[in-house]
């Protein structure tokens, strides 16, 4: 996937597509820190320890950020995509098969009164 800083929020997809981008850096640069945080264990600095292990909580909660931007990305697209009528399919029904279904029970005043036919 090719990105264009210039474009990064033109649409959503756009947008979407940079938070990807960024969420992949995000969990590389976590793995390189894990590595460290691994390697400084043995070595007795456990200040530097320390600050690797508070750049991986922040890492992580960026991650958990950056995660739940692109399920909203998603969402929004989704959205998008409903109220344009740009998805077809699932959500398309034919009118054909509007008329051949079968209707729905009548519920009547008498029905109401003795809870007769009432939804759960």
């Amino acid at each position: 996937m090719s990105f264009d800083p210039s474009s990064a929020f033109d649409s959503i997809e756009s947008a979407h597509g940079f938070v990807a981008l960024l969420t992949d850096a995000v969990a590389d640069s976590k793995r390189e820190i894990e590595a460290d945080a691994q390697r400084e264990a043995t070595l007795n600095f456990p200040r530097r320890l320390e600050a690797l292990r508070l750049a991986l909580y922040n890492l992580e909660k960026l991650h958990q950020h950056l995660s739940k931007s692109r399920r909203i990305l998603n969402d929004l697209r989704s959205v998008r995509r409903l109220l344009f009528k740009e998805r077809t399919g699932a959500l398309h029904v034919p009118p054909k098969a509007i008329r051949t279904a079968s209707p729905s029970p009548q519920i009547t005043a008498s029905d109401t009164k003795t809870g007769v036919g009432a939804a759960a």
